[in-house]
């Protein structure tokens, strides 16, 4: 028995009720021994909106699930014939399983976001922004850098006449 991780394309925007709807066929069919995991890649994001924290699950993939399974005809006719699925990723038509380092790295993605969410920040490199909090407060500034890891934007603010780079937390401003 090999079991290999396998990417199936489904419905954009039903991939939750897809994948449960496989794991209802899965458990009356009685192959939870050959299929052992069905899930939606996903990581949370966090956000501040109006000025309240709101973390939220958001697919890495839209319009694909993966399935951990061993690939037998009794499997492969069973995922075909659910509704939603349209088919294997792979090379003319054959299914090809995920290499294990891209398992491992979207798994530890995957958990790694649900510990520590991923900072959702809507600002881009030459964007006018107005600084709302802070010892810049009301001056407005273009944004030089943007990291997404520390949830920093640098601005280059000009401050008597001259341009300044400042480094402010994303929350700290807002476009223009």
């Amino acid at each position: 028995m090999s079991v290999n991780w396998y990417v199936l394309r489904v419905q954009s925007g039903r991939e939750e009720r897809v994948c449960e709807n496989l794991r209802r066929r899965v458990k009356a069919a009685d192959l939870g021994e050959q299929i052992e995991r069905v899930l939606v890649p996903t990581e949370t994001v966090s956000e501040i909106k109006n000025g309240k924290k709101r973390n939220y699950k958001r697919k890495i993939y839209p319009g694909y699930i993966l399935v951990q399974m061993d690939l037998t005809d009794d499997v492969w006719f069973l995922i075909r014939e659910t509704t939603g699925i349209g088919d294997f990723v792979g090379a003319h038509g054959r299914p090809a399983p995920m290499e294990q380092h891209e398992v491992d790295r979207l798994l530890g993605d995957m958990e790694r976001t649900s510990d520590k969410p991923k900072v959702k920040i809507q600002f881009q490199k030459g964007e006018s922004v107005k600084i709302k909090e802070g010892p810049f407060e009301s001056f407005d500034g273009i944004v030089e850098d943007v990291d997404p890891d520390k949830g920093m934007v640098n601005v280059i603010v000009t401050i008597f006449g001259r341009p300044t780079p400042v480094e402010l937390e994303y929350w700290q401003v807002e476009a223009i």
